[in-house]
C-alpha cells in the first residue's frame, strides 16, 4: 500500500492536467481511449465481494469482458468526477487492494504508461516502485511476465533488476515492464541478441 498509494497520487495529477482532447485521445490498450483507462483502473474500488461476483458472472468470466463492464459502468462520469474518484481511491480498496495492494501498484503504474506514451508525457518511475511491480509483474496471473520472458534473460539499464535465462533483452525498467504486460509499444526501446525471441512471445 506504501508503493501503491503514491502511484495513484501521480495517477491522479497527470489526469489534473490533461486537456479535453487528450482525454479522448486512444490509449496503449486496444479500442480504450484515455478515459476508458481511469475508468477501468478505478471501476473495481467500490465493489465488495458481493459486487465483484456479479460482475464476474455478468462478463462470464472473461477477462475483456468483465473489464469492459466496468468501463461501461463509469462511463457517465465526467473528467473531473474520475479524477476525483483516483484521488478518493489513492490507497486501493476492493480488488486491487489484493496481495497487500501490488495489484493496485501493478495495474496503476502500466495504465498510467498506457496514457503517458501515446501522448507523449514521460516521467522517471521511482526505482524502489518499478523494482517491484517487475518483481510481481513476472508471476501476476493476468500479466504472465515470466511466460513472455522465457527463453531470455530480461536486464534493466536503469536499475538493478533481471531475470531469467537466455540471450539478453536489454532496456529501461519502464519498457521491460510494459513488454512484460504485451505491450509492443516498448518493443522499440529494448535491444539485445534475445529481443527478436521476446517480440516473438508478445505477439509482434
Amino acid at each position: 500500500m506504501t508503493l501503491a498509494r503514491p502511484e495513484r497520487e501521480e495517477f491522479a495529477e497527470l489526469l489534473a492536467g490533461l486537456s479535453p482532447q487528450q482525454w479522448e485521445s486512444p490509449s496503449l490498450c486496444e479500442r480504450w481511449r484515455v478515459r476508458d483507462v481511469v475508468a477501468h483502473v478505478i471501476s473495481y474500488d467500490e465493489l465488495d465481494l458481493r459486487g465483484l461476483l456479479l460482475r464476474f458472472g455478468k462478463g462470464w468470466f472473461l477477462q475483456d469482458r468483465v473489464n469492459a463492464l466496468g468501463v461501461a459502468d463509469l462511463a457517465d462520469r465526467t473528467t473531473d468526477e474520475l479524477v476525483d474518484a483516483m484521488r478518493v481511491h489513492a490507497e486501493p480498496s476492493g480488488l486491487p487492494a489484493g496481495f497487500g495492494g501490488m495489484i493496485g501498484l501493478v495495474d496503476g503504474m502500466i495504465h498510467q504508461q498506457d496514457i503517458r506514451r501515446p501522448l507523449a508525457i514521460p516521467r522517471t518511475i521511482p526505482q524502489h516502485r518499478l523494482r517491484a511491480a517487475l518483481e510481481f509483474a513476472r508471476f501476476a496471473p493476468l500479466i504472465r511476465g515470466a511466460w513472455r520472458a522465457r527463453g531470455v534473460r530480461l536486464v534493466a539499464t536503469d536499475l538493478d533488476w533481471s531475470y531469467g535465462r537466455g540471450p539478453q533483452v536489454r532496456g529501461s525498467g519502464e519498457a521491460l515492464l510494459m513488454a512484460m504486460a504485451g505491450r509492443r509499444d516498448a518493443l522499440a526501446d529494448l535491444t539485445g541478441p534475445g529481443q527478436s525471441a521476446f517480440a516473438a512471445h508478445i505477439g509482434a
